[in-house]
């Protein structure tokens, strides 16, 4: 059962989830007590930008959904038109038009063990949102952020975006500790893999763009893909995806981060050095326009 301190105290008024069919008071919703995502992690996540009452880049999030489920051998909730009916009726009973859509499955409610049952329960679906803070954005882009780099603490399948946030969580606490904004994580060879709930990437001396090539060692953001593309298009000398260190980091020209909240967020203190002249760059700035005019997103 939901806390009902908690939900009348601090949920949103008006605020709408989705449980496995149900539209709810946000504070009233709830999943079984032995439902796996809650007892085990046994469940995988996506949020979606909503700009302008439309969902972002919606097929590439519905596809990796469907790659992270299909990893850990759990159903589909339920096809995809259906599913996308689901989130724009969610959208509409929300009445937000700028904000975050996130969905979550999980293996069902089932008798706690650590192997799952061989005719698995149904999947739960949850869907919430909540509003942007879009004047918070705007200053990250005007002014850029500052990160810190913390060592790499997570599981060897950081492709798949499970709900297994733990490691994440305290590192993005050791950032806020620091003055940062977000954490960049440092693999145990002095590599950064990708920020706390980000990716990363440099613009090097020369102009060439790095961030992390693809592998389990950390998940393929959606709007990592568009950046590729938008940055290919930006006049740099090279767009590379390879490993970089915190060193060549902290050498580079410009930095920035990106994920679902935020394309090409620039990066202008590492560990409490300055990048660059210490203010958003010009080439990530160009990025990130092109970024919004290849997703389709008013500026």
């Amino acid at each position: 059962m939901p806390d009902k301190k908690w939900s009348e105290s601090r949920a949103p008024a008006g605020r709408i989830a989705y449980v496995n069919g149900r539209y709810l008071p946000h504070g009233q919703a709830g999943v079984h007590i032995e439902d796996r995502g809650l007892q085990l992690g046994d469940s995988i996540y996506e949020v979606t930008n909503v700009l302008d009452g439309v969902p972002i880049d919606e097929a590439a999030h519905l596809d990796r959904m469907e790659r992270s489920l299909g990893e850990l051998g759990i159903a589909m909730p339920m096809g995809r038109a259906a599913l996308k009916l689901v989130m724009r009726e969610m959208i509409a009973r929300n009445r937000i038009r700028n904000g975050l859509l996130y969905l979550q499955v999980t293996r069902g409610a089932a008798r706690r063990d650590h192997v799952p049952p061989k005719d698995g329960p149904r999947p739960t679906l949850i869907m919430t949102m909540r509003t942007q803070d879009m004047a918070g954005l705007a200053s990250r882009m005007e002014k850029g952020i500052a990160v810190v780099t913390v060592p790499d603490q997570r599981w060897a399948r950081c492709d798949i975006k499970t709900v297994q946030l733990l490691p994440n969580l305290m590192a993005k606490q050791a950032a806020k500790a620091r003055g940062g904004a977000e954490a960049w994580l440092v693999d145990k060879d002095g590599f950064v893999t990708e920020g706390a709930s980000t990716n990363a990437w440099i613009v090097a001396q020369n102009g060439d763009v790095a961030t992390r090539d693809l592998s389990n060692a950390i998940l393929a953001g959606v709007t990592r893909r568009i950046i590729l593309e938008a940055a290919s298009e930006a006049g740099v000398n090279k767009v590379v995806e390879r490993k970089f260190t915190v060193a060549e980091a902290l050498a580079a020209r410009e930095a920035f981060i990106s994920s679902a909240t935020g394309a090409a967020v620039p990066v202008v203190v590492i560990d409490g050095q300055k990048i660059g002249d210490g203010a958003p760059g010009p080439l990530t700035r160009r990025i990130h326009k092109l970024y919004a005019c290849k997703a389709g997103i008013k500026s």
